[in-house]
């Protein structure tokens, strides 16, 4: 038996491939998932009424790539491609996006014509960025911080302005701490290897080109001829893990709600021993564990103290959602996906997304406003109520967008360790965890956002790469 720990988007999509492959091989594996709550989904949530939807984590996918493109290929095998909804390249909300910059809003540029042209708050065109990257020398690093490596090559306005706020936005994290391999790993080793990014861009342009070797679905070809930015699911992004979940369900997997373990005891290289919070105690042949390393870090101290402090190690934040339905007949936003908050203005607030523009089937103007991330306890102390979150959020809705009206409807959550940062260095300390399993023989496997990327692509793909490994 294979026992999945976590029933998020990286459980549930463990239990998908973990069918898909018992499906080919013809074998009779039985599979059984222990999550800890009474919901599956993890972080995806959703608040839905007949007015509005009130996205709680995640509210949009991005199609790009070869973990997009496998994503898309699960969606349509699951028969939601119906309920797909695409915002494409020349929708509002994948032009205009905007930063908040020294009391203004500021669109960023969104075409070629963009970069020749002066854009406050950067007081030069982005096309001098590109000749700092050609003149300036490389140092010679292992890994390096994005801000740094972004300073370095393109200078201190393009880190500042774009790049510390569009980390915020993907992570809620610091930018002068997380690793340029996290978004950046291509154009940081054309520096090292080449002398620059640009001289790497132009030499790369001469190299055969590798495609994905991945069959892509109708749905994932679509994407890509229609040219999607990003894309959400009609009715709320909830539907994805729940149809997931109906999928194992309806294929005899064993999924056990409220069902916390407390430990996990490594019998031999082929047993594991799961102790649930009720003293009962569960027989495994393989554990695929999706929880986040430092819940993980608990169940194994005991027997791998050595283990747990690794995975520990991996830093996670706190993040405030405060969202807002304005039941308004005219729009109290301009069309664009929403705005981000440099670090540099020190502002309580990440950002806000205009869901009114990106979610289907919205009356009136609904928001969602990010708070905390990184700085959150440095933000609002240890005791920080979701009452205060509410009225700091709307201080700067109404400061910011010049929102006078009180919301109809609110809500507010607190996400406690919602998501892993990325720090110089994790990619490493991800190859220790995972060689300190291979050299002792454990028949475990890690999943999720906690090493293999945070967005809901890299998770999915995160699973699909596990259950692989141990085919």
């Amino acid at each position: 038996m294979a026992a999945i720990l976590g029933g998020g988007i990286g459980g549930l999509s463990t239990g998908y491939y973990l069918l898909k492959n018992n499906l080919c091989s013809n074998n009779n594996l039985k599979l059984l998932l222990l999550e800890a709550t009474n919901t599956c989904g993890g972080w995806i949530k959703s608040i839905k009424t007949k007015d509005y939807i009130f996205e709680q984590g995640p509210r949009t996918i991005r199609p790009k790539g070869l973990v997009g493109l496998n994503t898309l290929n699960m969606i349509q095998d699951l028969g939601l491609s119906e309920h797909v909804h695409p915002i494409k390249f020349d929708h509002p909300a994948a032009k205009n996006r905007m930063i908040y910059a020294n009391n203004s809003l500021h669109l960023l540029p969104s075409s070629l014509k963009g970069i020749f042209q002066k854009n406050e708050p950067f007081s030069r065109p982005l096309i001098y960025a590109l000749f700092n990257d050609l003149w300036n020398p490389y140092k010679q690093l292992k890994d390096d911080s994005i801000y740094n490596f972004v300073e370095r090559r393109f200078g201190k306005e393009i880190a500042d302005y774009a790049i510390s706020p569009m980390i915020c936005g993907i992570c809620a994290g610091d930018a002068k701490e997380i690793s340029v391999k996290f978004l950046m790993k291509i154009p940081f080793e054309w520096e090292q290897t080449h002398g620059g990014v640009m001289k790497g861009l132009m030499r790369s342009m001469f190299k055969t080109k590798n495609d994905n070797n991945i069959e892509l679905s109708e749905l994932a070809r679509r994407a890509q001829e229609e040219k999607w930015n990003v894309y959400t699911i009609k009715g709320g992004l909830d539907n994805f893990p729940a149809s997931l979940l109906q999928h194992l369900m309806e294929n005899n997997v064993d999924v056990q709600l409220n069902s916390k373990v407390d430990e996990i005891k490594f019998v031999d290289s082929s047993t594991v021993k799961l102790k649930k919070k009720t003293g009962e105690e569960i027989m495994a042949n393989h554990v695929y564990a999706s929880i986040p390393s430092h819940v993980l870090a608990d169940l194994v101290v005991k027997q791998h103290p050595e283990l747990s402090q690794n995975l520990k190690d991996i830093p996670f934040v706190t993040v405030g959602l405060v969202n807002f339905y304005f039941d308004s007949d005219k729009p109290l936003i301009s069309p664009a996906f929403g705005f981000l908050v440099p670090p540099i203005e020190n502002s309580p607030i990440l950002g806000v997304v205009f869901d009114s523009c990106c979610i289907p089937d919205q009356k009136g103007t609904v928001l969602t406003v990010m708070l905390g991330g990184k700085w959150f306890k440095e933000k609002f102390g240890e005791n920080v109520t979701e009452k205060e979150l509410f009225n700091i959020a709307l201080r700067e809705v109404a400061t910011i967008l010049n929102i006078q009206e009180q919301p109809t409807a609110h809500n507010v959550k607190i996400l406690n360790k919602c998501i892993p940062q990325y720090i110089i260095g994790h990619y490493e300390k991800v190859e220790q965890i995972r060689q300190y399993i291979h050299d002792h023989n454990l028949p475990i496997s890690l999943v999720g956002s906690s090493y293999d990327g945070v967005g809901i692509n890299d998770v999915i793909y995160s699973a699909k790469t596990q259950v692989q490994c141990c085919i």
